[in-house]
């Protein structure tokens, strides 16, 4: 018997660079594709673009980037139940202001993320690893990573932070999607709880949870 979802629930998933995003987004699809649910993983556009080019894009490249992977995922919504967004446009706005210093894709980055259901946030807890023509290097990890979380706290986007590792990180992920899913149950245990928020004011602050994250080496 088919389980019944919201046709078109978006997940985005969003983070800084080797932090897992494109593992937990396969990984996702396979735990979520029970019951007859149609889903679908949108992969990194920008991925295809610089594998493709042989080289990162320019500033001037960077919107059609970021309207690509927009559109890409607003197709796939169309033909799906779910749909597994590695990445949204808000990260190709993130990068923007870090390597440009342009603030200007942001407006139309948070326009198209409004439509993801859950946005889910991978932690810095993972080791970082060299991947070809776009990793930065580690120190980039924390700029953006506080660019992400301070772009969707100003636009009052709600999202879930993703820990652990192999299966935690799963388990972590599939836990706030199942709460995005089922409203009562995250009405419930935010009765239950009234500390726990989807948003509150430390949000911002990677510091905050960072004593829940295992340490790395």
């Amino acid at each position: 018997m088919r389980l019944e979802v919201k046709p078109a629930f978006v997940i985005g998933i969003l983070g800084a660079e080797s932090t897992g995003k494109t593992l937990l987004s396969s990984t996702l699809r396979d735990a979520l594709s029970t019951g007859g649910r149609r889903v679908a993983v949108v992969s990194e556009y920008l991925r295809e673009f610089c594998d493709l080019q042989g080289r990162t894009p320019i500033e001037a490249e960077q919107a059609g980037i970021a309207a690509e992977q927009s559109h890409r995922i607003d197709e796939a919504a169309q033909t799906h139940d779910i749909v597994i967004a590695d990445t949204t446009a808000l990260m190709i706005a993130v990068y923007s202001e870090i390597v440009f210093g342009d603030t200007s894709l942001y407006a139309s980055a948070i326009e198209a993320h409004r439509r993801c259901g859950i946005t889910l946030l991978t932690a810095l807890d993972i080791p970082w690893q060299a991947d070809a023509h776009q990793r930065d290097g580690p120190h980039v990890r924390e700029p953006v990573d506080a660019l992400v979380r301070a772009a969707l706290l100003k636009a009052q986007l709600p999202y879930a932070v993703v820990s652990g590792s192999g299966e935690r990180r799963l388990e972590s992920a599939l836990l706030a999607v199942k709460h995005a899913l089922d409203e009562s149950s995250s009405e419930d245990e935010a009765r239950a709880n009234p500390l726990w928020k989807w948003v509150c004011e430390r949000c911002g602050d990677a510091n905050c949870e960072r004593h829940l994250l295992p340490r790395i080496g």
